[in-house]
Order: structure tokens, then C-alpha cells, then sequence
């Protein structure tokens, strides 16, 4: 375990995430309007105010390093986006 922001403990792996994810404004502020909701990419960029083109990069960066998840992958319009575990724990540390 890693020491960090005061009392709270975070290991190594998440840390190295939540480091990830803070290095970017656009991963920043998706991850924070997924916080404790399900979204589509459409409602995720009127939220955010970053262009649908680039939230669908950013979804995808999270997907891969296990940040976001997409709970419908089959359909091709109206996927929905949720935080995983991981994501969970990461957005914590962004506030």
C-alpha cells in the first residue's frame, strides 16, 4: 500500500491509474460525470463540453486501462458507460 492525501491508502496499481487518468482535463472531467452514473457518449459530451469525437478517444483510453466500461458492447448506437471498481477509486482521489 501506498501512502497518499493524507489518511487515505491506495496501492501502487491504482495509483499509477489515477495518475493516468489526471494527466488528461478530457479523462478528468469524463470520469467525473460517470461518478455514481451510467451514460451514454452522447449526454457524457453535453455534460462535459468536450466534442463527441473526442469523448469517444477518451472512452476508449478508459476502457483500456479498466477505468470505464461499456455494459452494452453489442449494440452500435446507444451505448451506455459506467465507472468500474477501479474508476470508482480513481474518481474519489480526483476531488
Amino acid at each position: 500500500m501506498t501512502r497518499y492525501s493524507g489518511d487515505v491508502t491506495i496501492d501502487d496499481e491504482t495509483l499509477k491509474t489515477y495518475a493516468y487518468v489526471n494527466i488528461s482535463s478530457y479523462r478528468v472531467k469524463t470520469v467525473k460525470t460517470l461518478k455514481n452514473d451510467v451514460k451514454a457518449p452522447t449526454k457524457i459530451a453535453e455534460d462535459t463540453g468536450i466534442r463527441k469525437n473526442h469523448i469517444s478517444k477518451v472512452l476508449k483510453e478508459l476502457k483500456t486501462s479498466g477505468v470505464a466500461e461499456c455494459i452494452n458492447e453489442e449494440v452500435k448506437k446507444g451505448r451506455l458507460y459506467r465507472l468500474t471498481d477501479v474508476g470508482d477509486e480513481v474518481v474519489e482521489h480526483l476531488e
